[in-house]
């Protein structure tokens, strides 16, 4: 069952709230060994929240894992990945998480990341890589990897993630499951933050059903007083547009990165490729072709920057709090190098990096306002890769891979719309390969219509499951 199925389950009596939570925690026993997503356990607090549940809670008793990364709850384990942040939250549960608890969710615990969610791959020196449910040799993607191989291997329907790369988009291609990345504004990230780096980080989840992702949206959703930005308003739930006609819509799509430096990757391609085609038999116009401006060149550096910088930042308050500097030899490696290269910027070098991002957002957008209504690419701009595939000792390469592998992802971050991952391609090895659907920002309606529609017409496989 996916969560909607076990609320409904629920409900009509034929499952008792403390035996889905039992059930979740039974499984996560017995996979979770295998495949390290699960790096803080809260099983026995959770079994005694459940009799304060309301009733009338539209998910009672339902299993749900957080993202160690984001999503605090006050008091509880927290460590982004690092052995540096070795503690409790010291925050006030965020909002995403009092909403959670107020629709009923049982929390069971936190996911694994990697340190700081600053790459696309979740093995952190600190608790070890969280492996694929489809191949343990292979990743489970990152930085919400952990989320992503808990919901593939079945331990809950759905788990919460964070995406300011890629972060939900990826993991959802490398473990076959709907991941969709909210319009910037739409989550608050309240009350410990107003922004996550620079606006390009939204939280979310990753999930088996395009309905549970739209129902848990719906959950989480609006804006916070004191918030920096306010998405544009839905004209109603997003659940409510599960089944609901998109019309006939004019999609172009991408099957290779316009930008030439990118290598092709032929599984990835022809996973879009077999996805325009889907879209065209369900009667859209589908034709080759998107937005200039991801052609340009001088992107990566200046998203680069931006997110050196706030890591930059993260790691000084890190220090601040603790009252004791962070040292950079306490980093993994690539975090390292990444602080190192943002104290080396000044503060107009940021503001200037914001503002060439601001240009590229209205250049962006103005291939929605031409007419356009989606845009269709891969999710991950290579082919699924073997744990290790990032490596720790050639950050050269491992810089080069990770560019590579978020160019189709990391502009939606910078121009903050919605994008949706959709499961509709297995390797010649079974290995999931996941196609992206990128909208107008505030259209998360249009991409539920869609997503939903695609569902239908080619249910998902979710053979982890077995």
């Amino acid at each position: 069952m996916d969560a909607l199925g076990q609320a409904q389950a629920v409900r009509e009596g034929e499952v008792s709230a403390r035996e889905l939570a039992e059930a979740a925690i039974a499984r996560i026993e017995a996979r979770d060994g295998e495949l390290n997503a699960v790096v803080h356990r809260r099983f026995e607090r959770a079994l005694a929240e459940i009799d304060a549940i309301p009733a009338d809670a539209p998910f009672r008793g339902v299993p749900i894992l957080l993202k160690d990364l984001g999503w605090r709850q006050m008091g509880e384990p927290y460590s982004a990945g690092s052995s540096v942040r070795d503690g409790v939250a010291d925050a006030p549960d965020g909002y995403g998480v009092v909403s959670l608890r107020e629709a009923g969710f049982v929390m069971l615990g936190r996911t694994n990341t990697p340190e700081f969610g600053s790459t696309i791959t979740t093995e952190p020196l600190a608790f070890g890589p969280t492996r694929n449910p489809y191949d343990p040799a292979y990743s489970a993607g990152g930085s919400s990897g952990g989320s992503a191989a808990a919901v593939a291997a079945g331990m809950v329907a759905l788990a919460t993630a964070s995406d300011g790369g890629g972060s939900i988009r990826i993991p959802a291609s490398m473990c076959g499951l709907v991941g969709l990345k909210p319009t910037r504004g739409r989550v608050s990230l309240g009350p410990a933050l107003g922004e996550g780096w620079s606006g390009f980080s939204c939280p979310g989840f990753v999930s088996r059903s395009v309905r549970d992702t739209a129902a848990a949206l719906d959950v989480v959703s609006g804006m916070r007083p004191g918030d920096p930005y306010a998405a544009p308003t839905l004209p109603g739930p997003l659940a409510a547009e599960v089944g609901a006609d998109p019309g006939r819509l004019r999609i172009g799509f991408l099957a290779t990165h316009p930008r030439g430096d990118v290598p092709e990757a032929p599984e990835v391609a022809e996973a879009v490729t077999r996805a325009a085609a889907l879209l065209e038999s369900l009667g859209h116009d589908v034709s080759p072709g998107g937005p200039q401006a991801l052609a340009d060149p001088d992107f990566p550096q200046h998203f680069g920057n931006i997110v050196a910088n706030n890591l930059a930042a993260q790691v000084a308050s890190l220090g601040a709090a603790r009252g004791k500097p962070v040292d950079v030899e306490e980093l993994e490696p690539r975090n390292a190098v990444m602080v190192g290269t943002a104290r080396d910027h000044s503060a107009a070098d940021h503001i200037l990096a914001t503002q060439w991002v601001d240009g590229f957002r209205r250049r962006m957008a103005a291939w929605w306002s031409a007419g356009h209504d989606l845009l269709l690419m891969p999710s991950l701009g290579v082919a699924p890769f073997p744990l290790g595939w990032i490596p720790a000792d050639d950050l050269s390469l491992g810089f080069g891979r990770t560019a590579h592998a978020v160019a189709y992802t990391s502009p939606v971050n910078a121009t903050g719309q919605p994008a949706v991952s959709l499961p509709l391609h297995r390797t010649a090895a079974g290995l999931p390969v996941g196609v992206q659907l990128v909208a107008a920002a505030g259209r998360e309606d249009l991409l539920v219509r869609v997503a939903a529609q695609v569902e239908r017409a080619c249910p998902f496989e979710h053979a982890a499951l077995a």
